[in-house]
Parts: C-alpha cells; sequence; structure tokens
C-alpha cells in the first residue's frame, strides 16, 4: 500500500512570503503568515516559516502602533497648539507654557 505524499506543502511559499513582508510591511507579512499558517494547519502540515511570519509581523506591528501611540501622545499636544498660536497671531516668536515658539 502506498501512501500519497503531497508535493509541496500548502502554504509554504505564502509563508515564506508572509515571513519576507514581515520586515518592511509587518500587516502585510502578519496577514499573508496566517493565511498559510491555517492553510497548512487545515492539510495537518507544520509550517515554520508561516509562524515565524506571525511572530516577526505582530511584533513589528506592535512596535509600529505603540511608536505611533507615543509619538502622539508626546508631541500630537505641543504641535496642534503651536500651529494654533502661529494661526491667531501670525509670525514672530511667542512663549506658551514654558516653550518659545518661532512661527515663519
Amino acid at each position: 500500500m502506498t501512501i500519497a505524499t503531497p508535493t509541496s506543502s500548502p502554504g509554504r511559499v505564502l509563508g515564506i512570503v508572509g515571513l519576507i513582508l514581515a520586515f518592511p510591511a509587518p500587516v502585510i507579512g502578519l496577514i499573508l503568515s496566517i493565511v498559510a499558517l491555517v492553510q497548512s494547519k487545515k492539510a495537518g502540515v507544520r509550517n515554520g516559516l508561516a509562524l515565524a511570519g506571525v511572530i516577526v509581523g505582530a511584533a513589528f506591528t506592535a512596535a509600529i502602533i505603540a511608536v505611533i501611540l507615543i509619538a502622539t501622545i508626546t508631541f500630537g499636544g505641543r504641535v496642534g497648539t503651536a500651529l494654533d498660536l502661529c494661526a491667531q497671531n501670525g509670525p514672530g516668536t511667542y512663549t506658551q507654557e514654558g516653550t518659545t515658539i518661532t512661527c515663519d
């Protein structure tokens, strides 16, 4: 009795692409890696590259979100305040809450 083995693992190529894309485009890499992992699991095949893509994509996506949140919290209020101050008063140098703001 012969058991037929698949010539390629389902999700293997997609797992490789997902892992590669997880570095420059983490959200896309994460999505592709998840799809590849699901395809592999349905076929009963292990796909380490897809799993690595999920881990790297999730970590990089979380890091990007953290950086955006920190930048928004740190600079968001100041930039808005400076723009409002310049719009109201025109060009010049102003001091607001201990911060010097120069408007061109």
